[in-house]
């Protein structure tokens, strides 16, 4: 793409992450790589269990530091999302079927095990699929590449008979970062077993490094084989090596649970020859709990859960955000990050080009944003949802219309798109949670004055004209009962008392959505309580 003089300049300077990153790349090759040769991303996926967001969340953002990248330099990118597909399965998940079956084939190659949903040849292919979908759902450009047919094709051989030269070199590297036990088996080639099919973590003896034979023992009995061909595959962290040198990888990020495998991996990278890619460490997705999501576990957000309550730039935007600092990922977040979008959204097109570059949608968007702002908050929209109970999309957009009288889903197509998030999301999380309390003391008499007030205002009053009245009630003393201690009370008591919740919008734009006479039904069921 062509990119403008201020917006590379400004590129070269700007402290968001991506270009931070970016600028690594720009160091590592300053005059090009040799013969033109496209700068290589890669990310990495074991499919030992369901992709969840963890695993979106890496492709996610090392395009973010690509599209960055080709605002820095015109040297041409490509993008490898690679599966460790031949794997030797070591647990079982907890969210799958068929459990039995696959504890059957524990240790053999995730694309030799049957798929548990019964849909595909494996148990690696169903989950390479699911992964496929969502970066392909998301428009991302990448090539898919499999380990079970890099090995099986030969691609690996030369690399392979490498790490055979390199043996010595690489357990030098490998053995201190061992228990003593793990010592006594450790080999760099895990061969497979021509018996039982299973990937064998077994000692290892080279025999002819350049034939790529090497001897083990397999159900007490010494076989001689291959270890080329997809017949063995490489330990995690001489795999990971292996790949960056046989594939010339520029740049991969990996979690900061794997810090130590980026060491040893870049130190076995060396003594093969080859130069470890850049990239940072960046921090782990919790659940609720506070503990690290898993795929085996289950535990957290799938990317498919988040998607049946917000929309996708949603995702994107809370991936985007802090990435070397922890965080929660579990539905209780999907709300906060849809209304920052569109807040940063909003704030875009007025942000002088420095900003622009830092703010989070120019990296969602590659600084193509779609044109449209909304009219109401989501946090809004399911506070409507809340109170109107079961509702259907016509329902909410009969209230829309009194608030935003010119909006149909016709012109508002994403507005459209979010009553339909709110509706879902209201549904299983903010109904069951609901409970209006009756009022108590000084939040009585604030009411009956809020329906006063309400009441001689016309239909079609601004929600600044309202806010304005429920701020004055807020402030204001009750004779002998007296006012509220702080400002914040007042708001309280409304969320409580007429949407049963213990926080809400900003009422002044709820009441005006709702309707005042809707809004003054709410209160007369609170004081009748």
């Amino acid at each position: 793409m062509t990119v403008s003089p201020e917006l590379r300049t400004a590129a070269l300077e700007s402290k968001a992450w991506p270009y931070e990153e970016a600028r690594k790349l720009l160091k590592r090759w300053p005059e090009g790589k040799p013969g033109g040769e496209a700068i290589l991303f890669e990310t990495g996926y074991g499919p030992s269990g369901l992709p969840h967001i963890g695993t979106f969340n890496e492709v996610l953002r090392t395009t973010m530091v690509r599209n960055a990248f080709h605002a820095l330099s015109d040297q041409p990118t490509r993008l490898i999302a690679f599966s460790d597909d031949m794997d030797g399965l070591r647990k079982v998940p907890d969210n799958v079927p068929n459990k039995e079956m696959l504890a059957a084939n524990l240790g053999k190659p995730l694309t030799r095990i049957p798929d548990p949903f019964g849909k595909y040849e494996s148990f690696a292919h169903h989950n390479n699929a699911m992964l496929r979908e969502f970066l392909d759902r998301y428009g991302f450009d990448y090539e898919f590449a499999s380990s079970t047919d890099y090995y099986g094709s030969g691609r690996f051989d030369e690399a392979i008979r490498n790490v055979l030269r390199s043996w010595q070199a690489i357990l030098d590297i490998m053995l201190p970062t061992l228990r003593a036990e793990r010592r006594a088996t450790y080999s760099p080639v895990l061969p497979v077993s021509p018996k039982s099919g299973v990937v064998l973590q077994v000692p290892v003896e080279v025999v002819d490094a350049d034939a790529g034979t090497i001897a083990f023992e397999d159900e007490g009995e010494r076989i001689v084989q291959s270890a080329l061909g997809g017949l063995s595959k490489l330990q995690w962290k001489v795999d990971w090596a292996m790949r960056w040198v046989a594939l010339g990888v520029d740049y991969e990020m990996a979690g900061k649970d794997l810090i130590d495998s980026v060491i040893q991996s870049g130190k076995i990278a060396r003594a093969l020859g080859g130069r470890p890619p850049e990239g940072f460490n960046y921090e782990m997705f919790l659940d609720e709990k506070g503990e690290k999501i898993s795929k085996s576990k289950g535990n957290g957000l799938s990317i498919e859960q988040w998607l049946t309550y917000g929309p996708d730039e949603s995702l994107a935007f809370y991936i985007y955000r802090e990435p070397k600092k922890a965080k929660s990922l579990h539905f209780g977040v999907i709300p906060r990050a849809v209304d920052d979008y569109w807040q940063f959204r909003a704030n875009y097109p007025g942000q002088p080009i420095k900003e622009r570059l830092g703010n989070p949608v120019h990296h969602i968007h590659d600084g193509k944003l779609p044109e449209g702002t909304l009219p109401v908050t989501f946090g809004l929209l399911l506070n409507l949802v809340g109170v109107m109970g079961e509702a259907t999309k016509e329902q909410v957009w009969g209230y829309l219309r009194n608030y935003v009288p010119d909006a149909t889903p016709e012109n508002q197509p994403e507005l459209d798109r979010l009553i339909g998030y709110a509706l879902a999301y209201a549904r299983d999380f903010v109904a069951p949670t609901l409970k209006r309390r009756a009022p108590e003391g000084v939040e009585v008499a604030a009411l009956e004055r809020l329906d006063a007030e309400l009441a001689a205002l016309p239909e079609d009053a601004s929600a600044e004209d309202i806010q304005n009245i429920v701020y004055e009630i807020g402030k204001a003393q009750f004779g002998e009962l007296g006012g509220f201690a702080e400002l914040r009370d007042w708001f309280k008591a409304l969320y409580e008392t007429l949407l049963g919740s213990s926080q809400g919008p900003r009422m002044g734009s709820f009441i005006r959505l709702y309707g005042i006479a809707n809004s003054r039904r709410l209160i007369a069921e609170a004081l009748a309580r």
